[in-house]
Parts: C-alpha cells; sequence; structure tokens
C-alpha cells in the first residue's frame, strides 16, 4: 500500500535532511515534489492543494529554516498533516455492536469485495471480541452470491442464514432480523446487493433494507483501486442512504493509495479497515498515524507488535530462550524462525514494519529475497531427516545432492543455508553467554505474554520490537540505521546476490 508514493516522498525528504540548512526556496521546492507526488498517487487536486498550503504555512517560518534539523522539521509537518487528512477532526470510535443484536448493514458496488469483507469482519469480531455473529446475504441478482457466504460462514465458523429462494431482500432482512434476535446472537450483518454502477433500484432496494432494519453502521466497501471514482461512490452512497464509515478493499496491490488519502477529506467518512489480501484474516483496523509513519518509511511497531502477539506463544517463547542461552541453535530453530517470518507477514510485511527497512524493501525484492526463498529454505530443512536437522555438521557430499533434489534446488542453494544457519548459530552462541538473549526475549514477551500494543508507550513499542528482532535473532546489516537489526531469517540474506 502507498509503495509509489513512500518511494517518491523518501527520495524528496532524503535530499531535505541532508542539507544542512534550508532557504524557503528549498522548501517549496520540494514542497512542489510532494505535490507532484500526491497527485500521481491518485489525491484528489483539492485535497492535494489543501495539504501542501497547510505545509507550506508552517515549514517556511524562520524557526524552521533556522532551527537544527530544518528538513526533519519539515518531514514532521508532513507527517502530522498526513495523519490529519487520513484521521479528520477527531479520532475514529470502535463499532457500535454495544446493543445486540447489533446490524451492521454492508453495502457497496458489485466486485467491491463486500461478501468477503462481511466474512472477514464477522470472523475478527468473532475472534477478537469474542461476539456470536450471523451473516445474511440479501443478494437476490448474482449467481450463487448467497452461497458463497454460506461457504466462507462454514470456513471461518460463523452462522449464516438460511436460504429461501424466491425472497426478496427486505424479505430476507426481516427473516435474519428475527432469527438474530431468536437465537441471541451479538451482531448481524447484512451483505446487501451491487451492481456494476449506481443506479435507483439499487439505491431503493439498500433504502428499504436500512429503513427495516435499522443499522447500527452502515459500512461502504470500495475498491482502493478505482482510485477517485471511490470517492466519488462513497460520495453517492452517503447522500442516499447515509454511511458510518468506509472500507477500502485490494489495498495490498496498490501502488497509489490516493483513494484513502483524498476519502476522509472529501466525504467527511472515516477509513474503518483495509483489506490486504483474500485471506479471511487479512483485513487491518486503519490507524492514521500508523498509516502516515509507513508512508514516510517509519515504520510500523503497533502492527509489528500486534503481529507477534497473534503468532508466538509464551511456552514457545521460553524454550526458544532456554535453547539459546545455552548456545543451542540447530536445523529445526531455523525452520521454527522461518515459519515464525511467513505468519508475521512474509519478509516484505516484516521489512514494510521495521523503521528504517522501507527503502530495503525493492532492493530486497529485486534481489529475489522474498517469500519464495523462505519456502525454499523450509523445504531444504524439510527434505533432511531428524539427525541432520539436530546436527547439519553430518552432511556429506552425496546426502547434500539428494536433499538439494527433493526439494527441487540446487546444491549451491543448500550451502548458502547451511552457511547462514552457521552464522546465526555462532551468533547464538555469543548472545547466549552474556545473557542478551534472555533479555531480549523477556523484553518481546513481558513476564506474562505479550502485553496489549493499544495499551503500550511509545518507548514500550520500541523495546518490543528490538526485543523481537533480536529474539528472532538479528544480526546487525550494513548500511542499517545503528542498533537496528533484521531477523535471524533475514540474516545475511542481503548480500545474497
Amino acid at each position: 500500500m502507498f509503495e509509489n508514493l513512500s518511494e517518491r516522498l523518501g527520495g524528496v525528504f532524503d535530499r531535505l535532511t541532508k542539507q544542512g540548512a534550508l532557504s524557503e526556496a528549498d522548501v517549496v521546492a520540494a514542497l512542489r515534489e510532494v505535490r507532484t507526488a500526491l497527485l500521481e498517487a491518485d489525491v484528489s487536486l483539492p485535497v492535494a492543494r489543501d495539504f501542501i498550503r497547510r505545509v507550506q504555512d508552517r515549514a517556511t517560518g524562520a524557526a524552521v529554516t533556522k532551527s537544527v534539523t530544518p528538513g526533519q522539521m519539515v518531514v514532521k509537518f508532513v507527517h502530522d498533516e498526513l495523519v490529519r487528512v487520513l484521521q479528520g477532526e477527531g479520532p475514529v470510535d470502535a463499532l457500535k455492536i454495544d446493543n445486540p443484536p447489533a446490524t451492521i448493514l454492508m453495502v457497496g458496488l458489485q466486485g467491491s469485495g463486500k461478501t468477503t469483507t462481511t466474512a472477514k469482519l464477522a470472523k475478527r469480531l468473532k475472534e477478537r471480541n469474542g461476539k456470536r455473529v450471523l451473516m445474511a446475504s440479501l443478494d437476490t441478482n448474482r449467481p450463487a452470491a448467497m452461497e458463497q457466504l454460506a461457504i466462507l460462514g462454514t470456513q471461518i465458523g460463523v452462522d449464516t442464514l438460511p436460504i429461501v429462494k424466491g425472497e426478496t431482500a427486505v424479505q430476507i432482512a426481516r427473516r435474519a432480523k428475527t432469527q438474530a434476535a431468536m437465537g441471541g446472537y451479538d451482531v448481524l450483518f447484512l451483505d446487501t446487493a451491487g451492481r456494476l454502477h449506481i443506479d435507483e433500484v439499487l439505491m431503493d432496494e439498500v433504502q428499504a433494507v436500512r429503513d427495516l432494519a435499522q443499522p447500527r453502521e452502515t459500512l461502504l466497501v470500495v475498491d482502493g483501486l478505482t482510485g477517485q471514482d471511490a470517492v466519488n461512490v462513497a460520495r453517492e452512497f452517503d447522500g442516499k442512504v447515509g454511511i458510518t464509515g468506509v472500507v477500502l478493499t485490494r489495498m495490498d496491490g496498490d501502488g497509489r493509495g490516493g483513494a484513502a488519502l483524498s476519502m476522509r477529506a472529501v466525504t467527511g467518512k472515516p477509513i474503518r479497515f483495509v483489506g490486504l489480501g483474500e485471506k479471511m484474516d487479512a483485513l487491518d483496523t486503519f490507524d492514521a498515524e500508523r498509516v502516515a509513519g509507513r508512508i514516510l518509511g517509519m515504520g510500523d511497531i503497533v502492527a509489528l507488535v500486534q503481529k507477534a502477539q497473534e503468532t508466538f506463544e509464551a511456552e514457545q517463547a521460553e524454550r526458544m530462550a532456554r535453547r539459546f542461552a545455552k548456545g543451542l541453535f540447530n536445523m529445526n530453530d531455523l525452520k521454527m524462525q522461518l515459519d515464525q517470518m511467513l505468519k508475521m507477514g512474509g519478509m516484505q510485511g516484516l521489512m514494510g514494519m521495521l523503521p528504517g527497512m522501507g527503502k530495503m524493501q525493492k532492493a530486497a525484492a529485486e534481489a529475489g529475497i522474498d517469500d519464495r526463498m523462505l519456502r525454499r529454505q523450509i523445504a531444504l530443512i524439510n527434505s533432511m531427516t531428524k539427525k541432520e536437522r539436530a546436527n547439519p555438521d553430518l552432511l556429506q557430499a552425496s546426502r547434500k545432492k539428494r536433499i538439494a533434489a527433493g526439494a527441487g534446488l540446487d546444491v549451491a542453494d543448500l550451502n548458502r543455508l547451511l552457511k547462514q544457519h552457521r552464522q546465526m548459530a555462532d551468533m547464538m552462541k555469543r548472545m547466549g553467554k552474556g545473557g542478551a538473549m534472555k533479555q531480549a526475549l523477556r523484553s518481546m514477551m513481558g513476564k506474562g505474554g505479550l502485553p496489549d500494543p493499544s495499551k503500550m508507550t511509545p518507548e514500550q513499542l520500541q523495546e518490543a520490537a528490538r526485543g523481537m528482532q533480536q529474539g528472532l535473532g538479528g544480526m546487525p546489516q550494513p548500511g542499517m540505521p545503528r542498533g537496528m537489526t533484521l531477523p535471524a531469517g533475514l540474516s545475511g540474506l542481503m548480500k545474497k546476490k
């Protein structure tokens, strides 16, 4: 998300921060480039103009151009303005699901991802909030739309309204309301029908369902790839139906992301969630501070901690700490760390969340350092016997050929993996002797497991992130900020090619 915008802004700010002093002309010229980058990212012209005007008013004063770090001050002003544009005037309230059965009406055009998003939200409320959820498809037009929601409900373990052929959308909504109340459900999702474009028939149907259901939330699902047209769709739906929030889908493949920057400013409606893939857990809460940080290459520590919270087990971390403190690190340990990296978002996902690592993502991708490489390394380890995984030094030339062939790779790939393992094992011994590994795991996990990231201070989040990097086994990389490391599975890979 925002890949091209982030890259363009990074180049502008690199030049700014390298200059010892800035004149007003320097700031104006840099902001002109920022404006071009925003427009190329599909941000609407009025929003881009207002954005630059506000930043320029703050950034061209004498207090800035004569400050010790004028370039960084300008970056801060851009960050603050990004947060303001993305968030609006006040914080976004949580979904109103406190009055069971709370109805959430899902609206949008056909192909925007309403049905998948409905299932993602239902899964999220069930697993994270402990809510009992019922889903109902009101789409009587699209073939197999109801069956699709039923299949997704089975996959995520959420109940769906039984399908009765021949009913209208209003009749289905009435039956869903009755079943939700009688069945003791906390939340009812109504997945409405979409069209290829906004028309009177669509709006009349959605309005009739809204009047009957009296939803606590009306969420508009729009495809982030449609750019400024997504903003127009949001404006139309809000005027005719009244929406309480927006969910942007397919933001994982969007190199521009301007719709997100324009949405709040143009419609006044908050972006609640962003869809980042087809998997049922590929849905993130939209947080303006974190998104602004990622756009400017500052990483997303909160997301990193949350990912660890979802994938790490306290007992597993304790076992890791005990083994690593003794200097033990075999192929099983390496495989566990590679699996952990994939669960936490893969190579690119992790690098995007680590401060200072955003600029290395493209170089890593061009060098072939991606999730496919991690999976190939896991395949090599899986081709080994239990004894070989426990003690890789047993491997002879003939066995190396068979292991590489079993994974469909070359012996050179296996030799690179073995070298990487030796480097990491040596590092684990050094960290184990000095007690650094125990300290890293302690700062990462805490006494009672990972704390709630939303209740942590920025300093605690930074400390937890450092603990995660070291707990996964990090080693310093050339060209990285002082004190910054990569997770173990990334160690040595930046020099691969």
